[in-house]
């Protein structure tokens, strides 16, 4: 049976609650440019308890939840008509009153939008129902509207560790996936297995410049330090002095190149960041196309004309393959970006050479006052420290990117 037969019979239900359906599910629907439903599967119906003939022609809002907040279909529909992809948890009303939640992925086609569909359950999803609580509440409670709950919502994403709301549903669509793989009995899929691994280690690259950061703000007294030691020393701190100011300056340096690295829109690290999540968000989403498409045979075996499922169900196989085609050409610039990082660790390399010969210098200085270069032998104590966790850092940078560049060229080898 199909969502074109007017006798599905819908499971059964009683009393409120939630709608139970497996995590296997998958269900899609297809509107036109105003959101109404064309066409859509049989388990979108069984879930949702309308027929097909009170879904189609009706406009998608007929399954929202008063629950929603405004702000997420706001920025869904922001999203959509702007020629972008979108993903969102949504928490959709049946016939009877009940709920489901879902974890909604849509994207334009010619003539309207496709949306594929599957049941949330991870970490983050509980979350997100906080979240979106919060957001539902300001809306009803203070009258805050649409466009503000959306940038509310926007606002709220770094707090959950998101730097933007495509980092976010990259993410909520990765985790999603491989947590349906595992309550499924499923392989995860080795390109949605590469970029998570990708997506992780780009992260722990920040984190890795980010404690470097922390440790050259530490050393920063250093020069400080050695300044007030060669004016005690009036005549014989004059090299002291020097071998300061030349410390200061490799500092400066060095922190200038940590921040060129993570900050700005062009920064290599940016790019390596949104370049992996665009490409995961990509493969994901063709995970779900392909798998979609597969699923029409049921709904094919008793549809009384299955043109339209025949359409459907082509325009996801071709769907998939340019979305995946999408995200090798998001390859290619993690690629040259990765390669960019490992020629940049090379001047940072430097700067601690540099390091070394002030360290080397300052213990000559020490030897040279006898007993009254205790202070400076703590000093090059110091040095030893944080150059030894600089070097450190640094080392484990290129040991991450090495991954990122043996799975991004294993993924271009596939894509």
């Amino acid at each position: 049976m199909t969502q074109h037969d007017s006798q599905l019979v819908t499971q059964s239900r009683s009393g409120m609650g939630e709608v139970p359906f497996e995590a296997s599910c998958m269900f899609y629907s297809r509107t036109d440019e105003r959101g109404i439903i064309i066409e859509g599967n049989s388990i979108f119906r069984r879930i949702s308890g309308f027929g097909w003939e009170e879904l189609k022609g009706a406009p998608h809002k007929l399954v929202r939840h008063p629950d929603m907040p405004k702000g997420v279909f706001h920025l869904y529909w922001d999203r959509l008509k702007s020629g972008k992809e979108v993903a969102a948890y949504v928490k959709n009303k049946s016939k009877d009153g009940r709920y489901y939640w879902v974890l909604a992925v849509a994207w334009p086609i010619p003539g309207g939008y496709l949306s594929v569909r599957i049941k949330p359950h991870t970490e983050l999803f509980s979350t997100v129902k906080e979240l979106y609580a919060d957001l539902r509440h300001a809306e009803l409670e203070e009258g805050v509207s649409a466009a503000r709950s959306a940038e509310t919502l926007l606002a709220r994403l770094p707090e959950l560790g998101y730097e933007d709301y495509d980092a976010y549903m990259s993410a909520a669509l990765s985790l999603e996936l491989e947590d349906r793989a595992k309550r499924s009995g499923l392989t995860l899929d080795p390109q949605q297995q590469r970029f998570l691994t990708m997506v992780r280690t780009i992260a722990q690259i920040r984190e890795e410049t980010d404690r470097m950061t922390e440790i050259i703000k530490m050393i920063r007294t250093v020069p400080m330090n050695m300044r007030i030691l060669a004016s005690r020393l009036e005549n014989a701190g004059g090299p002291i002095s020097a071998i300061s100011v030349n410390y200061g300056s490799m500092l400066d340096e060095m922190a200038s190149w940590v921040k060129g690295f993570v900050e700005g829109k062009d920064s290599t690290y940016v790019r390596m960041r949104e370049t992996i999540e665009r490409g995961q968000f990509l493969v994901c989403a063709a995970i779900m196309q392909r798998e979609m498409s597969s699923l029409f045979e049921e709904d094919m075996k008793s549809a009384p004309d299955i043109t339209a499922l025949i359409e459907d169900r082509d325009t996801l196989q071709a769907e998939a393959k340019m979305f995946r085609k999408s995200a090798g050409e998001a390859l290619k610039v993690v690629e040259s970006e990765a390669t960019r990082l490992g020629r940049s660790v090379l001047d940072m390399k430097r700067y601690v050479t540099g390091l070394s010969s002030t360290r080397m210098m300052c213990k000559i200085e020490s030897a040279a006052l006898n007993g009254s270069g205790d202070s400076l032998s703590g000093i090059v104590d110091q040095l030893d420290a944080g150059q030894d966790e600089i070097e450190a850092r640094l080392a484990r940078i290129v040991e991450l990117n090495t991954i990122i560049q043996s799975n991004t060229a294993m993924l271009r080898a596939v894509t």
